[in-house]
């Protein structure tokens, strides 16, 4: 899945971005200005926002969004004494807001239970057949044995698992998991993954449609 992330302080924005990277493909930008032009022209699952920006405001980015009726979930990011900032951003449509100086792990986890809410899948835990999926730690069990998944595999699994009967095209994988930095991608990166998955949950869990993409069946 894609976030962006708007902070304007280069060594925070920097960790942050290093830190969200390890579940999620991420777009940095350092103002208001630059997250609209970076919404209007990809889709995202979640913003984490920094309030205090060069410009418009935090506050004011998300104002617009909630104005043109966008309900992209919003996490603010807030300074510790900026309590008043807090109660505005909440009244005007954020969905969470985390405390700066925060703990990467619980950055992880705030914005994970964000887009599970949006997707309308409040339950950290998916259960398919023989395999059982903890989302918000990303533990993975098939038949009670844990099974380790790369990095891509994992971010390609979540995507699938996500999206039960809905066939998922090649490119939107590749859109959910690669940033805007990554270097350039082989042709046959997804598949390889794809394979690999297969060999470790089994052949049958994952279809490939022609044309088309992937979809793990009902």
């Amino acid at each position: 899945m894609r976030l962006l992330l708007v902070e304007d302080d280069q060594n925070l924005g920097k960790a942050t971005e290093e830190g969200l990277r390890e579940s999620f493909a991420v777009d940095w930008v350092m103002s208001a200005e630059d997250a609209e032009d970076a919404l209007a022209a990809t889709e995202y699952a979640l913003i984490a926002l920094d309030i205090n920006l060069p410009g418009a405001s935090g506050l004011d980015l998300l104002r617009s969004l909630r104005k043109r009726k966008n309900q992209i979930p919003v996490l603010l990011l807030t300074a510790r004494d900026a309590i008043q900032h807090r109660v505005e951003g909440l009244n005007a449509g954020a969905d969470d807001y985390l405390v700066k100086p925060f703990d990467l792990d619980e950055l992880l986890a705030r914005c994970a239970a964000l887009i599970r809410r949006s997707n309308g899948a409040a339950t950290p835990v998916i259960s398919h057949k023989d395999i059982t999926y903890e989302s918000a730690t990303h533990h993975l069990e098939k038949n009670g044995e844990t099974i380790m998944l790369s990095g891509r595999e994992l971010a390609i699994f979540d995507h699938l698992i996500r999206n039960i009967d809905r066939p998922i095209s090649k490119y939107q994988i590749l859109e959910s998991i690669y940033d805007r930095s990554s270097q350039v991608i082989e042709s046959n990166t997804i598949e390889v993954h794809v394979a690999s998955l297969r060999r470790k949950l089994g052949r049958d869990l994952i279809k490939t449609i022609r044309g088309v993409g992937y979809i793990i069946p009902k």
